[in-house]
């Protein structure tokens, strides 16, 4: 979908003006990933219009394949509006301009597994079950389980805005078990589930190898119940991996979840372990909050690297600002 933000702080009332970028939680991922390096395919669906035309050419931009998008020429590509701050904020709001949109129209039928199987790793987001009924059951295809899927990986993403029929808490929690890797925010889990505790949520989800409880500034903690990390989760508490998460000087308290989640499958794809992996996550965060847009230019992969073996007193005292992905900057630990 096309995003519109303000060019200001305040209330969508107030704003005068905004600016055009783009939006999607798949979309996003993936150009984070083509941008750090990896082969990344985007398939979706826009209207046969300007702004299905600037999605398509900026997600491919981004060196990520594009030969997927569908344009549809009955329906419009999707538009949402949203105020400068945080969506943990009272302040924060949205407007969501999707029922009926291109996106609505996928389903089993129009996105057979073929096009999104081939992969090493399938991202997917609630967001996408939101939008429709064909939408939902697309979802819950891509899900199921079968011989040969690849690691599916699910982020959560509640929105209540989005859910209008009152079932989402439950339809996502349904989706998420059967996801190989599960991201999820301590606070959208609460929203949803009532769950008010990492522990509780883990054991809400039984089924995925990783789940993976985004905790803010706090950092994120990770559930490992894979065979090679040992007996299971029988004690959620004494198996969970907890990283903090460097202190950040934002530019924009956007974009952050759909990076950490890139910077995790990035760490994924090369095989590193869960420690790593959520170190790569928060940098790939940093580097989307440390741009105004949602999309911040990832380091370098030895950057990054360098940082993410880091001590771990060297990686708390860790502060990045404006800049920090180039490999010239210096990196403050005081």
């Amino acid at each position: 979908m096309v995003t519109f933000v303000p060019t200001t702080a305040g209330r969508l009332a107030d704003v005068p003006a905004f600016a055009r970028t783009i939006g999607g939680a798949e979309s996003n991922v993936a150009c984070a990933l083509a941008a750090a390096g990896h082969r990344a395919k985007w398939v979706g669906r826009v209207g046969a219009d300007g702004f299905g035309d600037h999605l398509v050419e900026a997600i491919g931009a981004y060196g990520v394949d594009v030969s997927a998008a569908v344009r549809d020429p009955a329906r419009p590509t999707g538009v949402y509006f949203r105020t400068a701050t945080d969506r943990a904020t009272d302040g924060h709001e949205v407007l969501y301009y999707r029922a009926g949109s291109a996106a609505s129209a996928m389903s089993p039928a129009t996105v057979p597994w073929e096009t999104v199987g081939g992969g090493r790793i399938l991202h997917v987001s609630g967001i996408t079950a939101a939008l429709s009924d064909d939408c939902r059951a697309l979802m819950h295809e891509l899900l199921a389980a079968r011989p040969g899927r690849p690691l599916v990986s699910f982020d959560v993403n509640y929105r209540s805005g989005l859910w209008r029929d009152g079932q989402g808490a439950g339809v996502l929690l349904e989706l998420a078990r059967g996801a190989d890797v599960v991201f999820v925010g301590a606070d959208e889990a609460v929203e949803a589930w009532g769950l008010k505790s990492t522990g509780a949520i883990a054991d809400a989800l039984p089924g995925p190898g990783l789940v993976v409880v985004k905790l803010g500034a706090g950092g994120a903690i990770a559930f490992d119940r894979r065979p090679e990390a040992g007996e299971g989760l029988e004690d959620a508490d004494g198996t969970a991996t907890l990283v903090r998460a460097p202190r950040v000087d934002a530019v924009a308290p956007v974009g952050a979840g759909d990076a950490f989640a890139a910077g995790f499958l990035s760490a994924t794809l090369r095989g590193l372990g869960v420690k790593e992996r959520l170190r790569h996550g928060h940098l790939m965060a940093a580097a989307a909050l440390t741009v105004p847009g949602d999309l911040g230019v990832p380091p370098a992969r030895a950057h990054a690297d360098r940082l993410v073996a880091l001590s771990d007193d060297a990686w708390g005292r860790l502060r990045l600002g404006p800049g920090w992905t180039g490999d010239d900057q210096e990196v403050r630990t005081p």
